[in-house]
């Protein structure tokens, strides 16, 4: 009988779900598998492992991490740091780094290719084809030891892979630089644009369609906006798998940057643009890989959808304003979530104009005037009054609301 422990990496929001795996001889003959499973070797695990085709077998992570993966040693660490990471699909390393992302997660995914071979350095063989040792993906982690540990451990010529400019995804970059200043950025051109005071190394603009070689690993760029007007995800080719930057997340959904160009209509058109990839997994930088892409997906739009229709049908019995929408939408979540919420409204509100479904009583004009500072007073408002609730002080708070508000629109 042979015991393995792993200890799963910090993806949260969850706590960490540890593993022991118990192995035993088994003669397959006498086993009964249901239709949905089948055995295999070792051997041809590991081909359907890296070479993945739409729609064929898939084996995973368990069966990997447990039992093809070469080390039976206790947690997998990376360069004898405390730092635990997920290696699956094979040479698909993803390391949850402490970041100052918002809640429910605390770590943003560090994503990380190297070649088992170094080559001779970073070189562009087209106008589309980069060559590279290793690669990174948004080194957003505030943590900064950990990062410098990771970055001196890879080989040869280093890529910097950002999906967008987010705080919680660059936050990294000049510790990434310190450690080696010969290391290359790829981000869309207004990403970069975006970064300040973060990165004044090489830099490579890229827009979708281009061609990344680490070692004999290829990586497709894709271009995906939504989350913000610039957002790129990453697709492994060899294993199907699509690192997808903010536009989905472990729990939940992703919020909108209305400040960045995120666009709602871009959000549904990058989501399609997914499905029509059949990826066999989906890795977000926040939260646990997802093993079922297409499902999460069209959730994803279901859920989208729905919201739509909530706001429509909040508008359509007289919201007009966006704390009326919000209040009325998100009304069975927490308030502190509000802000937030508002700016995936802000969008849902555009996406309709933009399709016409508005009535024609609803003045797009004063809905946006109704946004920011007059949203965040009305807001305030409410969580002062659901704490105190206590009549005369939530009186005296919207007194004063509206009395900032007023002498607001006088200047």
């Amino acid at each position: 009988m042979l015991l393995k422990f792993v200890e799963e990496a910090e993806f949260g929001p969850g706590p960490p779900i540890n593993t022991l795996f118990v192995s035993l001889p088994v003669d397959s003959k006498e086993v009964s598998l249901k239709d949905s499973c089948k055995w295999v070797t070792k051997q041809n695990a590991f081909e359907l492992l890296s070479g993945v085709k739409p729609c064929a077998d898939r084996v995973g992570p368990l069966a990997y991490i447990g039992y093809l993966s070469q080390s039976n040693s206790l947690p997998n660490k990376v360069a004898d740091s405390p730092l635990l990471y997920q290696e699956y699909p094979p040479g698909v390393t993803v390391v949850p780094m402490k970041s100052g992302t918002i809640k429910p997660f605390s770590t943003t995914n560090l994503v990380v290719f190297s070649a088992k071979k170094s080559s001779s350095g970073l070189s562009n063989s087209g106008s589309s084809i980069y060559h590279a040792d290793a690669l990174i993906m948004d080194p957003g982690c505030k943590i900064h030891a950990q990062l410098s540990d990771l970055i001196s451990s890879l080989p040869g010529k280093l890529l910097v892979f950002v999906t967008h400019h987010h705080h919680d995804h660059v936050e990294g970059l000049s510790i990434v630089q310190k450690i080696n200043p010969e290391a290359t950025l790829l981000a869309h051109e207004k990403t970069i644009s975006r970064i300040h005071g973060n990165w004044s190394g090489a830099c490579i603009g890229v827009s979708g369609g281009e061609n990344i070689f680490i070692g004999d690993q290829q990586l497709k760029v894709i271009f995906a906006p939504g989350h913000t007007d610039g957002h790129l995800a990453l697709l492994h080719v060899g294993t199907n798998s699509l690192i997808v930057g903010d536009h989905c997340v472990g729990e939940g959904s992703a919020v909108l940057d209305v400040t960045s160009g995120g666009n709602m209509k871009d959000y549904f058109d990058t989501t399609y643009k997914f499905i029509d990839l059949s990826p066999h997994i989906l890795i977000p930088m926040h939260g646990r890989m997802n093993l079922w892409p297409k499902r999460m997906l069209c959730g994803y739009l279901k859920h989208r959808r729905d919201r739509e229709a909530r706001i429509l049908k909040s508008i359509e019995n007289g919201a007009s304003s966006m704390f009326d929408i919000v209040s009325d939408v998100y009304s069975d979540v927490d308030k502190k979530l509000w802000i937030a919420a508002s700016s995936n409204v802000r969008l849902h509100v555009d996406f309709l104009n933009y399709q016409n479904k508005l009535p024609k009583g609803f003045s797009v004009e004063k809905f946006k005037a109704s946004c920011g500072v007059a949203f965040i007073l009305r807001w305030l408002c409410a969580c002062i009054k659901s704490r105190l609730n206590t009549p005369l002080v939530a009186a005296i708070t919207i007194g004063g609301s509206v009395a900032i508000t007023y002498a607001m629109k006088k200047k």
